[in-house]
């Protein structure tokens, strides 16, 4: 099983496309295998996959906005992850609080999933938080909502959080899930792994059951800094793994 990391764990690293290659550097030197962006900064397509050639790390996806996944921009948008050899993208968040809202996100993401699939093979997922396992006003979660439509990464703190058995998740919804977001926390707060109260072993040993490629670290709120904290966090993973 490999590891990459979200790099908005090391956002405070980067403001232009220099500090963005240079943070992917970093992240390879700390031993992560693969990086999730969390977008480019000014960036092109061809420098970036260059540096991840000239380092040794896979993309393995990005949150990009909801937007990005509408008709005008579609074509684009898909062609700049091919170009970074990605075989999935995404969005971090997208409406959802209303059945509306729920099946327009789903809708957006699935024709894109279409189209990319068809395309490249690729597929588009959505990322959740807690409130995605909130009943709408019908009785169904936003999460199966969306998920009925396009292909989604499990946010495995947020889904702890909202009260979920990780473990029971996973493994129902193995077979539309492309990625995991392994993060931990304590009320609400993220943490390194190993410094919360999250289910990660659970977590660890679902992933392993239905055969998942990777486990994407991420933390929203780093201490002291990024790159320290997501060095404590592959630290754990690999203890346990």
């Amino acid at each position: 099983m490999k590891i990459a990391v979200q790099v908005y764990s090391v956002r405070e690293h980067i403001n232009d496309s220099e500090t963005l290659l240079k943070a992917l550097e970093e992240i390879k030197k700390i031993g992560y295998d693969g990086v999730e962006f969390a977008g480019y900064f000014g960036a092109d397509a061809a420098a970036i996959k260059a540096k991840l050639d000239e380092i040794g790390l896979v993309a393995v996806g990005g949150h990009i906005g909801l937007d990005d996944f509408k008709e005008d921009k579609l074509a684009e948008t898909i062609e700049f992850q091919n170009a970074l050899g990605v075989k999935a993208i995404g969005v971090g968040g997208a409406p959802h609080s209303t059945m509306e809202e729920a099946v327009n996100t789903g809708d957006v993401l699935g024709n894109a999933q279409k189209y990319a699939m068809e395309k490249y093979g690729m597929k588009v997922y959505y990322h959740n938080h807690c409130e995605e396992f909130k009943p709408l006003e019908n009785g169904q979660l936003p999460i199966d909502v969306i998920g009925d439509r396009c292909s989604l990464e499990i946010d495995t703190y947020w889904s702890f959080h909202a009260g979920e058995d990780n473990y029971k998740l996973i493994t129902e919804k193995k077979d539309n899930i492309v990625h995991l977001h392994v993060k931990d926390g304590i009320d609400g707060k993220p943490k390194a792994l190993g410094e919360g109260n999250c289910d990660i072993p659970a977590v660890v040993k679902a992933a392993k059951d239905i055969g998942m490629e990777w486990l994407i670290v991420e933390n929203d709120d780093p201490v002291p800094t990024g790159f320290e904290d997501i060095a404590r966090s592959i630290k754990y993973l690999k203890s346990i793994i």
